[in-house]
């Protein structure tokens, strides 16, 4: 297929999608395409993905039911684990996987697996735009040699590669993957040009940019700022704490100002795919160039060492009770990154779980999105383990209970009432009245 006719097939929504991985990035973005009139077909190695979505059963609470029911019924969506079928899409959106390796560097496992599986089934004239989060060049240094290489295709020539970053934001009502602007980067003016005119089917709007690298650091930009700006928050909220100030209280009052501000707000510890990752891509691709990344380095040690902050608090909130905290039970509040969704992808929790564990404490948890630990790739310790009920007979019979989360469905004030020493890390405690000096600590 000619430049000319993909082009034509595009703006005349003719076209059919492609999506690899149907996760948190590609199942909603397979819906936006749908929604938009399009074919769309899914691609996953996971079977129960792939089940789920034709039977119509939600496996992302966020996105709610209504959503799988419609794509399961349509005959413009499908989903498969077969990847021969790959030649069947004009355009091929990768939303696989960027995570850290052990020693905190890039893993392009996934992208470079998947990649490899594109190439064996790319045809001439398809669309290959990689959405996930990564280094700039990735798309041009790793991505387009093994497509080349693999297919004896020519990138710009037989085929066309972008490179388009993922903003979801999981949760939020006001934005979804339609209404939030797409920043599209090609390789070359006919890439861009396809990728671009793709996307305006779809997306409220496009914002073209130079090239597939400078798209890349646009995504790196976007979490490098909020990484940065949730650590100066984190460490003000050490220093107010030892000064007897309310940071919360502080942040509050300074939002006010209509210019020159911008509000972030502290917690236990980053989580999500992006932001406890994303930066340290720059800062490894950075070492190539001979460049220190200095601020991002501090802000993610001030991050990284949040939930150690957290047990120091916890365990000085139990002093005050007269218990230590090697053999006490402790409940903590919120699995999940984020509240009000199920999405536990580098949630702090997790380092606190194991955190407790360390100092000998015993841990449950509660969390009204998350009923039972999941396999992880990281924490695979503690798959299998599952939400307390929320009641007071169980909730009570803690030495102490840690807000991790604060999730919107829970009742504060009847965590108030039913436990007696409580760390809140979130100010989800904010207008309950304590018991006494004892009782709500902050973290």
């Amino acid at each position: 297929m000619s430049l000319s006719n993909l082009l034509q097939k595009i703006e005349d929504k003719e076209y059919r999608v492609g999506i690899i991985g149907l996760g948190y990035v590609g199942l909603p973005l397979m819906w936006t395409f749908h929604q938009a009139g399009l074919p769309v077909i899914g691609y996953d190695i996971d079977q129960q993905k792939v089940d789920k979505l034709k039977n119509g059963i939600p496996y992302i609470k966020h996105l709610g039911s209504e959503m799988m029911k419609v794509l399961s019924k349509s005959e413009r969506c499908n989903a498969t684990t077969d990847f021969s079928r790959l030649d069947e899409a004009d355009a091929i959106l990768l939303c696989v996987p960027t995570p850290l390796d052990h020693h905190r560097e890039p893993d392009m496992s996934y992208v470079e697996q998947t990649t490899e599986t594109v190439s064996k089934y790319l045809r001439k004239g398809q669309l290959v735009i990689l959405e996930s989060t990564t280094w700039p060049g990735t798309t041009e240094e790793l991505m387009i040699p093994i497509l080349e290489k693999n297919s004896g295709l020519k990138a710009g020539e037989d085929f066309y590669v972008a490179y388009s970053p993922e903003r979801e934001d999981p949760g939020n009502p006001n934005f979804n993957t339609a209404k939030i602007p797409k920043v599209v980067g090609g390789h070359g003016e006919d890439a861009l040009k396809l990728a671009t005119a793709m996307y305006d089917t779809a997306i409220v709007q496009t914002v073209p940019v130079t090239d597939c690298k400078t798209a890349e650091a646009v995504k790196l930009t976007e979490n490098i700022f909020r990484s940065v700006n949730i650590a100066l928050v984190n460490e003000l909220k050490v220093v107010y704490e030892a000064m007897g100030i309310d940071v919360h209280e502080v942040l509050d009052a300074a939002d006010t100002k209509p210019f020159g501000f911008m509000k972030f707000t502290p917690g236990p510890g980053l989580g999500g795919h992006c932001i406890p990752i994303d930066p340290f891509y720059l800062t490894w691709k950075a070492r190539e160039f001979e460049k220190h990344t200095r601020f991002i380095e501090l802000a993610g040690e001030v991050n990284t060492n949040m939930p150690q902050y957290v047990i120091d608090q916890a365990m000085l909130a139990m002093n005050a009770h007269k218990k230590a905290m090697n053999g006490s039970k402790v409940l903590v509040i919120g699995l999940a990154y984020k509240p009000d969704v199920d999405d536990m992808r580098e949630s702090p929790t997790f380092k606190i779980f194991d955190l407790l564990k360390r100092v000998g404490a015993e841990v449950s948890y509660y969390d009204p999105f998350i009923p039972e630990v999941l396999p992880t790739r990281e924490h695979a310790e503690w798959t299998g383990h599952t939400s307390v009920e929320w009641n007071e007979e169980d909730v009570s019979k803690f030495d102490a209970v840690i807000i991790s989360t604060n999730h919107s469905t829970i009742d504060y004030s009847e965590l108030a009432e039913w436990n007696n020493c409580i760390i809140d890390t979130r100010n989800a405690m904010k207008g309950v009245t304590p018991k006494d000096e004892k009782h709500i600590f902050k973290a």
